[in-house]
Order: structure tokens, then C-alpha cells, then sequence
């Protein structure tokens, strides 16, 4: 007997083809996910054994005993505050050889008062004083130019006005890895803690760089390094024509310059503690976007092979969190799933653990999965709205 309804039988019987077809391309595309999801994670472990742990276990090597004269060098503008707090504990290093130049850049504050009272008590602090000019706007290379230009000696070691050294042996621990083939001694410099998520986002976010950067050059690739915390030779600077092309910018003092000067034969590194610094972290989340900002236009300029090590390993975390959700929510193969995951944040917790204790940053562990998650979205967002302004309109302070 014949149906009544001719259409649907049809519809009845294809209904398993197309049912077994779509079965088809889900599993073709969770098994392409989950392809992508072990890739992202080996990737991850590749970036945390190789170049991340290698500050936490890295061995220093035997040091100079000689104590070469330096120049301690700071930019400073509108630091009052900074300079009464701060600059103290700079001048009375336990060093025999060294002086200070405080590049006083346009301040209106009462950094100049200051500043003449104390050099009534160290003779080897030296003022550079640069006066506004409405003709003439400058970034922080040039104050820095000024600085060097009035250095003395051959070694320079150099700093902000918001930073404070850990101990009075800083000079001495940075200058010690000086020798006849370094030209570039890379510091840590990290920020005070305080409360509030944000300044522990600001030292988490530190913390990190800071593994890169240290880990990168233990690896044969010195990209960066921070000028709250670094030293190179005088001489080096003006081989190299100074800042170079980058000098526009306004930032880059401290990172294009290592990445454009350094190598894996002139560069050495410092972790005491002793001679770490500790900065003053940004009190606000707009001054703390506006920071990275600037910070960020220096990014396109590094090397490209640095900028695809750089890029990498934030964009295979994206997609190891991604796709994790997406498979977790289809439960496709998810005992497989759960394990690369755990044994993937295993791996990231130990070697955080060994990394914080050696930049001694201490009280992060709770929100460094929260972190992981987050930063390399703010980092992305922070980045793009960097590049959509021109970088001339970024001033140092």
C-alpha cells in the first residue's frame, strides 16, 4: 500500500546519510581541533623547558673581582618625590668608583631644589639640567644622550628615578660580569609589591618579560633588555651611532638598542637578588595601559626572527585554551583532553615556582593561571590600539 505522503519517506531514508555525514564532518573537525590542541601544547612545553626554565636554573659564571669606575645614569622628570625616596640609596652604593648624573629633564616640580640639596652631600652626584623649549620637543633618548654624553667613564649603568636597588652591592654585582668581550650586562628589574590585582598583574607581568628575555639570551638570543635595570659600555654607544634609526621613537632606549647591539658573545646576565631593582608600579589601569602602549611601539622594529619567537608562544596559548573549551564542551575524547591539559599546567606551574623564587617574586602563584588566560588577549588588544597611533605622539613621561 502506498503512503500518502510520498516526500516523506524519501526524507526518512536520507535522513541517516545526512545524520551519518554530519557525525562525520563534527568528528573531522574535533579531531582537527584536537590535533591543533596537542600541537599548541607541545609548543607551550617547548617554550617553558627550553627558553622560561632556563633562568631559574641557569648557573652564573665566575665573575671579575675588579672594580672598574662607573657612571649611574638616570632620566628624570617631574620626580620630586621619586628622587627624595629613591636617589639615596643609589649615591651611597658600596662601590669604590662611580658617579651619578641625573639628567633633570623640563620638570616643573621642585626636582632642581632637590636635587641642589643633595649635591651639597655626595660630590659624585652630577646634575645635567635640560630647560623646556617650545621650538624643540624631545623623547627620553635624548635626556639619555645627555646623560651618556656627560659620562666619565666607560662602563654605564643605568636606571629611572622611580627605582630603588635591592641592596647596596647592585653596582657591584651588575659591573662584576664586565670583561674584555661584554658589552651588555642585563639586570632584573621588577616592582614593588602593594595591593590590589593590578599590582600583581603589573609583577606578573614583569616576571614574565623578564623569563623571556633572560631565557632568549641564555639561548644565544639577547632581544631585550629594561632600563630600570641595565649596563653597557660607553664606547658601544657611539660605534653604533647611538640610538640609530630608532631614535624617533619614543621609546626603545633600552630594548631596540640591545636588540640592534647585543649578541650572544657580548652580553652577560646578573640574578642576585643583590642587585635586582624595584620600580614603582603604575597606580591605575590607564597609566598602566598607557605604559604598555608605548612600550609597544618599539615591537615591530625588533629582528624578525625575534618577533616570530615573541609572537608564538602567546598565540599557541590562545589556541591551547580555545580549543581545550571547545573540546571539553563535546566531551571528544576528553580523558585524553584533561591529561595534556594537566600535565601541560604542571610543567607551567613548576617552572614559575622555580622562576619567581629567583626574580624573588614571591605571592603570585594563586592568580598565575587567571593570568595565563588573560594577558595574551590584553597584550593583543594593548598591542593593536599601539600600532593605530602614531608612535611621536607617545612622550616618556
Amino acid at each position: 500500500m502506498k503512503t500518502l505522503f510520498p516526500h516523506l519517506d524519501y526524507l526518512a531514508n536520507i535522513a541517516p546519510i545526512f545524520g551519518s555525514q554530519m557525525m562525520f564532518h563534527n568528528n573531522l573537525f574535533l579531531t582537527i581541533l584536537l590535533v591543533i590542541f596537542i600541537l599548541s601544547a607541545i609548543t607551550q612545553l617547548f617554550y617553558y623547558l627550553y627558553y622560561y626554565l632556563s633562568p631559574g636554573i641557569y648557573k652564573v659564571p665566575a665573575v671579575s673581582l675588579s672594580k672598574e669606575p662607573v657612571s649611574v645614569i638616570i632620566c628624570a622628570r617631574n620626580e620630586e618625590e621619586n628622587l627624595k625616596n629613591f636617589l639615596p640609596a643609589i649615591m651611597e652604593q658600596d662601590y669604590p668608583y662611580f658617579e651619578v648624573i641625573v639628567v633633570n629633564d623640563c620638570s616643573d616640580d621642585d626636582s632642581y631644589f632637590v636635587l641642589g640639596e643633595y649635591l651639597k652631600k655626595y660630590p659624585n652626584l652630577h646634575i645635567s639640567n635640560v630647560s623646556k623649549d617650545p621650538k624643540f620637543t624631545h623623547n627620553k633618548k635624548f635626556a639619555q644622550f645627555i646623560g651618556i654624553k656627560a659620562a666619565r667613564n666607560e662602563l654605564m649603568l643605568f636606571t629611572d628615578a622611580d627605582c630603588r636597588p635591592e641592596s647596596s652591592k647592585w653596582i657591584e654585582n651588575m659591573v662584576s660580569h664586565f670583561s674584555d668581550k661584554t658589552d651588555f650586562v642585563l639586570g632584573y628589574g621588577g616592582f614593588f609589591k602593594g595591593k590590589g590585582l593590578l599590582n600583581k598583574y603589573i609583577r606578573y607581568d614583569s616576571m614574565v618579560i623578564a623569563m623571556q628575555y633572560f631565557g632568549m639570551a641564555i639561548r644565544g638570543i639577547p632581544y631585550m633588555g629594561v632600563g630600570r635595570n641595565l649596563a653597557y659600555r660607553r664606547s658601544l654607544f657611539f660605534r653604533n651611532k647611538g640610538f640609530g634609526s630608532h631614535n624617533y621613537l619614543a621609546s626603545g632606549d633600552d630594548d631596540l638598542f640591545v636588540n640592534s647591539n647585543a649578541s650572544k658573545a657580548n652580553t652577560a646576565l646578573e640574578f642576585e637578588k643583590e642587585a635586582h631593582t624595584r620600580s614603582v608600579p603604575a597606580p591605575n589601569l590607564k597609566d598602566f595601559i598607557k605604559q604598555k602602549k608605548r612600550h609597544m611601539t618599539t615591537a615591530k622594529h625588533y629582528k624578525g626572527r625575534d618577533q616570530t619567537i615573541l609572537v608564538a608562544e602567546p598565540a599557541s596559548r590562545i589556541l591551547f585554551y580555545a580549543s581545550f573549551v571547545v573540546l571539553l564542551s563535546f566531551l571528544y575524547l576528553w580523558p585524553v583532553v584533561l591529561a595534556v591539559f594537566a600535565f601541560r599546567m604542571l610543567i607551567q606551574l613548576l617552572v614559575i615556582n622555580i622562576v619567581q623564587e629567583r626574580f624573588n617574586e614571591r605571592g603570585l602563584m594563586p592568580w598565575i593561571v587567571i593570568f595565563d588566560v588573560l594577558s595574551p588577549f590584553i597584550n593583543s588588544l594593548i598591542y593593536i590600539k599601539s600600532q593605530r597611533q602614531h608612535a611621536g605622539k607617545y612622550q616618556w613621561k
